[in-house]
């Protein structure tokens, strides 16, 4: 045979491997500690145990031996000609010998692991015991093979075989290993290395440990850590510190009690009732000392004034639970738990030790603030009215504790729901919408009614009473706000498009400043009292949770905590980069894609496409009930757009969202995916998929009865009819009234039949999967049963799981894996052309 016949043969073999089922492969690399671990037989006090057993040689198997990290596997074994591994045998007692390998594997397959060797062992996979062989042969050829079977998702798995070799054994100590799918169909693709990195799967964004609160000491010299841990078995338990900015000193702290810091003393408290009374106590932070501050307090939920003289209570009046078995509703409101309760404020003098009720009556009160000279409250009366929209207005109070004397600042708005004070007493600063004030803040287009998520920032000057609109024209929507002592400034945490950032507003130069911090989006950030310090944590696209100690001056941030980091270390993470399109009426959507690992950009990818699920945008975040990463790291491109409706773009674009239920947002995500398929090549068209979740969900089934463009699609906890979800769901006429302002079944049927997938239900092809929790207060499951049964009635191509106990969204931990790899599964068989994961979990039956 000539050599370029050879060459050409051999190319062939190689393209056939490639196309078709993937048969047994012997494994040519094996990684060792480069260590033995030798253990001696036991000192034979009795010839036999409690038991009457004699001493055997796999008690000698089961000798604990705390494994390393992969990191430590570094010496490479070479097989021989036959395939075997050889270590070396042991001189007298036992010797164990830890050998790994890594595999990864690209599709659901059940996978046979064999292991043949002459000794005993033990085999793991991700550190938990599989199998073991107990027998002992004399020669390689007489050696028995242990199979090891387990369903492989898509991943990477550690092997990991605890090998004993016996001073009286008499063949070679040789082990040879060989993988192959249970399914000789199966395309699933088996690769192995002993690299640091690994595919990330669900279970990294669910496991491990995560920064859960920061908060900052008065002087700014000492900051508060909360920690949360969840462990593989889904068991989740927290941890805290203290951190010291001056010395770097850490101390743990007690992981029961809840710690805050006073006000303006540089101290911080918990409370204690272990005695049967409730103890105030305050702890030095730089001595570590206790010293209660108040015995026998009222037990409920409070906060400390500024002067820390006295405490506000927020206690609860709970109503009579309706008697017998019928139920008269007062109001659509009444189906909620505890809406007949009550709140009211009450103040305790812990020099006196006298509670007193501050308010009183049939509607509840919520403080918003105390001032900083601790003379006034903030409260605000919240009335439900059924028949003025938004069905609840709000009036704000301010309250002299000194003399209860009221001074009432508004009454009865709608669109304004929160206030605090300017640290000089003299005004208040707002949260509201463009609707609030009669609109003095909206800056839409003529004709469009403004989204009331999209919130705006307002002051007003007690005095006068006048209203300033301070963020008309800025675009970002505001979340909360706060009021700086130590400089003056207005601090605003907001949904910036697809961030989360922090902007500091100067109220004399009416300027608002983006702070350049060190996340895409900040979960949290706690200022100073005393001092331009503050201490925030945020996440990224491809980061977790890490804390950071902010000087405000100099605006430079000092990394204090990462504990998501060494987790991370070993994650491959695909690319991802920002993708925009020009819309047909020349606005921009703003996008980004997620790549693979280990890209090919020469492969035609399959893609999913995801989108909002309500009116905020899908923040930069690796951690998701719909993790990009993990879309990615199964072979797909991940196309992620936000779409028109969208808050943080400012208030046109939000606006978009009111009164469309799908009208413009589907133009948009369809255009959208067109242009970024023609612009990207290694995207296959023809497999493409979709999913969303809530109003998200909506968008799925909706986008259905508009194209044919998505090969398979995925609504969790979706809207199939507007009618029956405004009717229904424990919010689905407050939602509306934002997203159908003025619109009703009565008046709008045009909207709320024409809009609703349900109606065009004739016109779906693509293969959807329904998700829904059988227990969501938001989304009635209905909206999915109505959906499911039209569709099979029509003979349309669904599925439906309907999660047992879960709400809008699935929170066990266990549940939510089964849930995703149900999602990964539908897609798997649609997009991938393999339908093995699924019927694995949902078996076909008669």
């Amino acid at each position: 045979m000539t050599k370029p016949k050879y060459y050409f043969i051999l190319c062939c073999l190689l393209i056939c491997h490639t196309a078709f089922a993937q048969q047994t492969i012997t494994l040519k690399r094996l990684f060792s500690t480069g260590k033995p671990y030798n253990v001696e037989n036991p000192v034979m006090i009795d010839s036999v145990n409690l038991k009457g057993s004699k001493f055997d040689n796999k008690d000698l198997l089961e000798s604990f031996i705390s494994f390393p990290d992969q990191s430590a596997f570094t010496e490479e074994l070479k097989p021989d000609l036959s395939n075997y591994f050889f270590v070396t045998k042991a001189q007298r007692g036992a010797r164990f010998h830890l050998l790994s390998f890594r595999v990864n594997v690209d599709k659901y397959a059940k996978t046979n692991i064999r292991i043949t060797a002459p000794s005993m062992f033990e085999a793991y996979i991700n550190g938990n015991k599989e199998t073991s062989k107990t027998s002992i042969e004399d020669t390689l050829s007489t050696s028995k093979t242990i199979k090891l079977n387990f369903p492989a998702l898509p991943g990477t798995y550690t092997v990991l075989i605890k090998y004993m070799s016996l001073a009286t054994n008499k063949s070679a100590e040789g082990i040879k290993v060989t993988i192959e799918p249970e399914d000789k169909k199966s395309t699933v693709n088996y690769t192995f290395d002993n690299g640091d990195k690994r595919n990330i799967t669900i279970k990294d964004l669910l496991d491990g440990e995560r920064v859960s609160s920061t908060s900052i000491s008065p002087n700014g010299q000492y900051i508060l850590l909360g920690y949360t841990t969840t462990k593989s078995d889904g068991k989740t338990f927290s941890t805290k510190e203290l951190l010291s900015l001056k010395t770097n000193k850490r101390v743990a702290l007690a992981n029961s009690n809840k710690y805050e810091w006073m006000p303006t003393t540089n101290k911080f408290y918990y409370t204690d009732n272990a005695s049967g009374e409730v103890k105030l106590i305050v702890v030095d932070p730089e001595t570590m000392v206790e010293q209660v501050l108040s015995n026998n307090i009222p037990t409920g939920d409070f906060q400390i004034a500024y002067n820390e003289q006295y405490l506000i209570y927020t206690d609860r009046e709970a109503a009579d639970a309706p008697k017998g078995d019928l139920i008269l509703l007062t109001a659509p409101e009444s189906r909620q738990p505890n809406n007949y309760d009550r709140y009211f404020l009450s103040l305790y003098d812990l020099s006196t030790g006298i509670k007193q009720r501050l308010t009183f009556g049939k509607h509840s009160t919520s403080l918003n603030d105390i001032s900083k000279d601790s003379r006034y409250l903030l409260y605000s009366v919240t009335e439900y009215t059924p028949t003025i929209r938004p069905f609840f207005q709000t009036s704000m109070y301010r309250l002299d504790v000194q003399t209860l004397a009221v001074d009432t600042l508004w009454t009865n708005e709608g669109f304004a729901n929160s206030a605090s004070f300017s640290p000089d007493g003299k005004s208040i600063l707002i949260g509201g919408s463009g609707e609030a004030f009669g609109g003095i803040s909206q800056n839409i287009k003529e004709g469009q009614i403004a989204n009331s998520y999209n919130n705006l920032a307002f002051i007003m000057d007690i005095a006068t009473r006048k209203v300033e609109a301070i963020s008309r024209d800025f675009t970002p929507s505001i979340n909360r706000s706060f009021w700086n002592v130590s400089d003056g400034m207005i601090y605003f945490s907001v949904t910036d498009k697809d961030y989360e950032r922090i902007y500091k507003y100067d109220p004399k130069q009416k300027q608002f400043t983006l702070l350049p911090l060190s996340e895409d989006v900040i979960r949290s950030i706690s200022f100073a009292e005393s001092s331009t310090s503050a201490t925030y944590f945020g996440v990224g696209l491809s980061n977790s949770t890490r804390a950071y100690a902010l000087d405000l001056k100099n605006q430079r941030s000092t990394l204090i905590a990462d504990p998501y980091n060494k987790t991370l270390s070993q994650l491959s993470l695909g690319k991802t980069e920002d993708w925009t399109f020009t819309a047909s009426d020349g606005t921009t959507i703003d996008g980004r894609y997620y790549l693979p690992p280990n890209f090919d950009p020469t492969k035609k990818y399959p893609m999913i496409v995801y989108y909002y699920g309500g009116t905020m945008p899908t923040p930069r975040t690796l951690e998701s009930p719909y993790p990009s990463q993990v879309y990615a790291a199964l072979g797909y491109v991940v196309y992620v757009l936000q779409p028109s409706g969208t808050t943080g773009y400012g208030q046109e674009f939000a606006a978009r969202h009111v009164n469309a239920w799908g009208k413009r947002t589907a133009d948009d995500i369809i255009e959208g995916t067109k242009k970024f398929v023609e612009e990207h090549p290694f995207v296959n068209g023809n497999k493409i998929g979709c999913i969303g979740a809530s109003y998200g969900g909506f968008m799925t089934m909706y986008l259905q009865t508009q194209t044919d463009l998505f090969a398979a699609a995925i609504s969790h906890a979706g809207i199939s009819s507007i009618a029956s979800y405004w009717g229904e769901g424990f919010w689905g006429y407050t939602y509306s009234s934002g997203a159908s302002a003025h619109s009703y079944p009565w008046n709008n049927p045009e909207m709320y039949v024409g809009q609703s997938p349900l109606f065009q239900a004739d016109k779906v092809k693509t293969p959807i999967l329904l998700l829904h929790g059988t227990e969501d207060t938001n989304v009635p499951i209905g909206e999915s049963i109505q959906m499911y049964t039209a569709l099979k009635i029509l003979g349309k191509p669904v599925e439906f799981i309907q999660v047992k106990g879960e709400n809008h969204g699935i929170r066990d931990y266990k549940k939510r894996i089964e849930w995703n790899n149900s999602i990964y599964a539908w897609f798997s068989k649609w997009l991938q052309d393999d339908s093995s994961w699924w019927d694995s979990l949902y078996p076909k039956q008669n």
